[in-house]
């Protein structure tokens, strides 16, 4: 695989897309029950997705990642592939992703909608702004801290502890001056002064209700139970006491309707819901996913980062909320990550390095013995450079079939469909062979404490988790309060197993710092956030920004 010109843009420009009624023709989606978005791009009517409630469910396959590095992995690039592998092979297929951020697009990873001959199209509209659903969930998340602070202004008839509203705003971009702020400065008029702080939409509670959310019904339910703050006398306040649920819904009514576009090979992809694996949930929404299941055999979906953030919520979170049973797992690793993980610098990690190679394979042993706890039968993905040389791809089967899984080698980056068949083919048979016994890693009655616990110990290699009387406190007061059957959602690093992003390779005996926990009591989770992490990202030294632009044909250049 070789990622020198032409570059994905070129690639994505160049290809040769179907009209958005087609695609919706082939899933049997009349065309009067698409709501268009120009040619290329259209929603699904919630009237249409109403009939297909007493449909059976496809096969579905996660696809996850070894802990990433600045090597680069290729987890949408992967989806991409394998669902037009499928296609190549005859199955119906049709792939589940993210929206992407633009945070990530401006800053440093870029945009997500795959790479190479295995992207999403059209690449331009998806990777900025699509159909627009980030901003009606930004402007939701902002309506309702508005109103907590119109409250407050009107005179505080709920009685609004101004120092424990924890409700923040959110905006769609990387922005660090947005962390921690004073609003409210000026005259009477202008409200009142409180710190506060924004998270990046992606990491909104907005955001994971959006992508939990069963319909239109259960997305207002969820919204009313929101807590947002706390009274003078500690009391829990919830969004239903502001009366701001409804607004919120109706901001959000165009927005929950799933995407559907193609991949440049014509298959079908709903892209829908975008939250961080490392922060937020990670996996897009269940809406989506259960639409694109009633339509097609086999259903790829792709967990953000490592399969310790992302398939760990995949599977705790998204499957135990939505009753999903997944059939098949796909890890996914590249030659030059390992050898990352084995402590090669960036710069030699293209010559081959057995020595490297065979300690950094210490990460992808973990992943696969962390997806078997789940029950899930799973394949490797080798994603195949150019400069990776046979011995090193031997090791690399080696150490799977070690561990009782299969390593096949992928070159859709470059070949499409036909550098993915072999891994279609194997993923077929592993779901097609009922051998996934799923259950989720911790049952609901078990204390919260102990959940996270069993998350840092089992799937992480720490010995012990260190929080302060403050955090086990907080822990106490909601298992009493009754929010002992949430789930968790970790928030920590995606770089390590640890809270140490110069911590590679599998970790062992190690601590995990708990700095903060945020219920989240419309998503239905705990999120627990560890060591440094940042719900509110910021922009590198050399932020992706200062390359995109226009070029004199009124073309979009340096988007990636």
């Amino acid at each position: 695989m070789t990622r020198s010109i032409p570059e994905d843009i070129d690639i994505a420009r160049a290809a040769s897309i179907q009209p958005i009624a087609a695609i919706g023709e082939r899933l049997g989606i009349p065309a009067a029950q698409l709501h268009p978005f120009g040619h290329y791009k259209a929603k699904i009517e919630f009237e249409y997705l109403n009939t297909l409630a007493d449909r059976p469910l496809g096969k579905l396959i996660l696809v996850t990642a070894i802990s990433p590095t600045t090597a680069g992995e290729g987890k949408t690039t992967l989806s991409v592939g394998l669902t037009d592998g499928l296609n190549r092979i005859g199955k119906k297929a049709a792939v589940c992703l993210r929206e992407p951020s633009l945070g990530p697009c401006f800053g440093m990873k870029g945009g997500a909608a795959g790479g190479g001959y295995a992207q999403v199209v059209p690449m331009e509209d998806i990777n900025l702004h699509f159909t627009g659903d980030f901003h009606a969930i930004g402007a939701a998340n902002n309506l309702l801290a508005a109103m907590i602070d119109n409250h407050v202004y009107w005179g505080n008839e709920l009685g609004i502890d101004l120092r424990r509203v924890t409700w923040r705003r959110a905006i769609d971009m990387n922005d660090r001056s947005l962390r921690s702020m004073v609003t409210g400065l000026g005259g009477h008029a202008d409200g009142n002064p409180r710190e506060t702080s924004f998270n990046i939409t992606v990491a909104s509670e907005v955001m994971a209700i959006f992508c939990l959310a069963h319909n239109l019904t259960d997305l207002q339910k969820r919204l009313g139970r929101v807590l947002f703050g706390y009274t003078l006398d500690k009391k829990p306040l919830f969004v239903h006491q502001l009366k701001a649920e409804g607004a919120m819904t109706v901001l959000l009514k165009d927005a929950l309707m799933p995407n559907l576009v193609q991949t440049m090979e014509g298959s079908p992809a709903f892209i829908h819901g975008g939250p961080f694996a490392n922060i937020a949930h990670g996996c897009n929404s269940v809406i989506a996913t259960k639409t694109a299941l009633q339509l097609c055999d086999y259903v790829v979906t792709e967990a953000g980062f490592g399969a310790d953030l992302g398939a760990e919520k995949f599977f705790n979170i998204k499957c135990r909320t939505s009753g999903l049973q997944p059939a098949a797992a796909v890890l996914l690793a590249t030659v030059r990550a390992l050898k990352a993980h084995g402590k090669v610098e960036k710069a030699e990690r293209d010559k081959e390095n057995l020595p490297a190679l065979a300690a950094g394979l210490a990460n992808l042993r973990r992943h696969i013995s962390n997806l078997k706890q789940f029950g899930v039968p799973a394949v490797v993905a080798i994603n195949r450079f150019d400069t990776d040389t046979d011995a090193e791809i031997a090791l690399v089967r080696e150490a799977a079939q070690q561990m009782g899984t299969k390593a096949i080698l992928c070159t859709h980056w470059t070949d499409g469909s036909r550098g993915s068949e072999a891994l279609a083919r194997e993923v077929a048979h592993l779901a097609d062979s009922d051998m996934a016994q799923f259950a989720p890693l911790y049952p609901d009655d078990m204390p919260l404490w102990d959940k996270v616990k069993l998350i840092a110990t089992r799937l992480y290699g720490a010995d012990e988790l260190i929080a302060d009387k403050k955090i086990r406190d907080e822990f106490a007061l909601y298992q009493a309060q009754g929010y002992g059957h949430f789930p968790i959602c970790m928030a920590k690093t995606p770089y390590s197993f640890s809270t140490d992003p110069n911590l590679l390779g599998a970790p062992s005996g190690h601590a995990v710092p708990i700095r903060e926990l945020r219920l989240a009591t419309g998503a239905g989770f705990l999120v627990v956030i560890c060591g440094e992490i940042m719900t509110m990202p910021g922009l590198p030294r050399q932020p992706a920004a200062q390359l995109i632009g226009l070029n004199a044909q009124g073309l979009i250049e340096g988007l990636s």
